[in-house]
């Protein structure tokens, strides 16, 4: 049907975004930040947008390989000759090398981006003087979300130091949610954005430090499949926020997440002083006192958004938070249909029309309940328990059984002590005299 255009999520988002920046809901500086672009791509896509309406937001040339494309071989042949012969090189001065040296006439953005995609950065690192000020709030709520851990001995020494978990919204100041952990962990996190995403809707970005449960370390490289389908590596909470087109914005100090800092402030304060009247001494109780706590925090501390309204997208019939917030890893199963996880082996059963899963690579989910799901090609499949290997049998059945030991076993040795002992001191005076 022609006049149709078919958008994927991303784009959608980006739709929306626009949408709101046409009705001066949004300034194009919070808009380029919340769709993860810089404001130059963002004024172009505005300008597109304005002229050819939401097909511009597809681009045409998607799937398609450019004519004027730089070959594999010529990039292999760079990368090499970065790592090798010219280590240590800037990029610039590669750039200058590679046409004098080796005839090869390339830009330095061309050359810039192929090094950086090969893991390549230049030694010489610049960093231009930034002028900071107070930056303005979001306009509606749900468009960005502060989170962050604050580790503290919120229990006064009754019970153990725990970490609070929570996010700030950035237009209201509001506390959609927290709770507290042992540890500042993943799993801490998933049960943050879970409550929120299920009681108020996804929001459009978050805003969190570059600790490892939001980002990969740059020195770890990425896995085969990844590097087969083209993915960057992604943590486990990073997995969620990209499955929920949830905008990731890593901060790069502390006073960038002031807002939420400043929060836990006034929660180490207000909050230790509640804890401390209720008695709480064990995380369970803490977590009672922290949830009665937030609806009172929220009506007297939060203020109006500028605009009316939510920016929290709704989720859809279908979803499914369970596949979603969960742990996934890949797994193969084996020759005898029976997949490996954590110390678990499940036994996969015909289903779906199918006999053998055979040396398929399915995806196991690991629930927050601890359960676990094995789920092939976006199907979930009906497992149970395995049964133990012989291994295992042979094990569980050497046992040690116990030995009664007794005066007459040969592991029992008596021995007399000696008339001047100092056991029989007393003894051996009696009788001397």
């Amino acid at each position: 049907m022609e006049g149709k255009v078919t958008l994927s999520k991303k784009e959608q988002k980006r739709l929306m975004v626009l949408n709101r920046v046409e009705t001066g809901q949004t300034t194009g500086r919070q808009a380029a930040e919340v769709m993860g672009i810089c404001l130059r791509h963002m004024r172009r896509l505005l300008a597109a947008y304005r002229k050819e309406g939401a097909a511009a937001l597809a681009h045409g040339n998607r799937g398609r390989k450019p004519v004027h494309a730089l070959s594999d071989e010529l990039k292999s042949q760079i990368l090499e000759l970065a790592e090798l012969k010219y280590d240590g090189c800037n990029h610039q001065h590669f750039t200058e090398l590679l046409e004098e040296q080796e005839g090869i006439k390339l830009s330095r953005s061309s050359v810039r981006r192929i090094l950086l995609g090969g893991g390549i950065r230049s030694p010489r690192k610049r960093r231009p003087p930034k002028h900071r000020r107070r930056r303005e709030r979001y306009a509606q709520k749900g468009m960005l979300l502060q989170t962050d851990g604050s580790r503290h001995d919120w229990l006064e020494g009754r019970g153990p130091w725990l970490s609070l978990i929570g996010a700030v919204d950035d237009a209201t100041g509001e506390v959609p949610y927290a709770l507290f952990r042992e540890q500042e962990d993943s799993m801490g996190y998933i049960l943050l954005l879970r409550e929120i995403v299920c009681s108020h809707g996804m929001p459009m970005a978050l805003y969190h430090d570059c600790h490892s449960i939001f980002e990969v370390s740059p020195d770890k490289s990425p896995s085969i499949e990844e590097q087969l389908e083209g993915k960057r590596p992604l943590t486990q909470f990073g997995r969620i926020m990209e499955e929920l087109d949830i905008t990731s914005i890593p901060a790069l100090s502390p006073q960038a997440k002031g807002r939420i800092e400043r929060l836990w402030g006034t929660f180490q304060d207000r909050l230790v002083s509640e804890l401390r009247l209720a008695g709480a001494s064990t995380i369970e109780e803490a977590n009672r006192v922290l949830w009665d706590f937030l609806p009172r925090y929220n009506q007297k501390f939060a203020v109006p958004a500028k605009e009316p309204g939510s920016a929290y997208r709704q989720l859809g019939a279908g979803f499914n938070p369970d596949e979603v917030f969960c742990f996934k890893d890949w797994r193969t199963v084996g020759a005898d249909n029976v997949v490996s996880f954590e110390r678990h082996r499940l036994q996969i059963l015909p289903t779906n029309g199918r006999a053998s899963y055979a040396r398929c690579r399915v995806e196991v989910h690991k629930r927050l309940d601890a359960s676990l799901a094995v789920y092939y090609q976006g199907r979930r499949l009906t497992t149970r328990p395995a049964p133990s290997e012989p291994a295992v049998l042979r094990n569980r059945s050497k046992v040690a059984e116990p030995v009664l030991v007794t005066r007459a076993s040969p592991l029992v040795t008596s021995h007399k002590p000696a008339p001047d002992h100092p056991w029989r001191l007393w003894v051996y005076r009696a009788n001397k005299e």
